[in-house]
């Protein structure tokens, strides 16, 4: 029975060449002079943390970062931004986690938009990926081309790989 698998991976090697590119650039930029920087990644945690010394640079120092991300191929879905924090000083701290994983949640969601459609394929939990199989090649790619349009709703960075006749 053909199937595929449903993913969403991060690459943790561009993402950390991204953060080292955006702190580079950080550092040359005239308006971040004199101005604290740090991006950490906890790849156990699956988080980021963002922090800067004065609040307002927060959103630009942001953007510095989404535009390396882009240029790397990473999708910004994959990064879930919390609220920012008043840290010492009159610094700024805001954190992100990475979606790096299907969560049960999220695999449910996967689940349920397949069964709404009326296709004739069915969804499999497996760790942190999704398994869809049915009986033809066309319904499996009908089902890609719907997770595909479906990843705003859901809010996730799909991959589809490991797809076998």
């Amino acid at each position: 029975m053909p199937s595929f698998d449903v993913s969403s991976e991060m690459d943790w090697q561009e993402l950390d060449n991204a953060v080292n590119q955006a702190t580079k650039e950080l550092l040359s930029r005239y308006d971040f002079k004199a101005i604290k920087t740090e991006i950490k990644i906890d790849q156990k945690a699956k988080t980021m943390t963002l922090w800067v010394s004065e609040g307002e640079k927060l959103d630009a120092m942001k953007d510095i970062l989404q535009s390396k991300l882009i240029k790397r191929g990473i999708s910004l879905m994959a990064f879930d931004y919390k609220d920012k924090e008043d840290a010492f000083g009159g610094s700024v701290r805001q954190l992100a986690t990475i979606q790096a994983g299907i969560s049960k949640e999220k695999g449910k969601e996967i689940i349920a938009a397949i069964k709404d459609s009326k296709l004739k394929v069915q969804g499999q939990i497996q760790d942190e990926q999704v398994r869809v199989t049915g009986k033809n090649r066309d319904d499996l790619q009908s089902a890609i081309a719907l997770l595909k349009s479906k990843q705003d709703e859901i809010k996730l960075a799909m991959s589809f790989g490991n797809f076998r006749d």
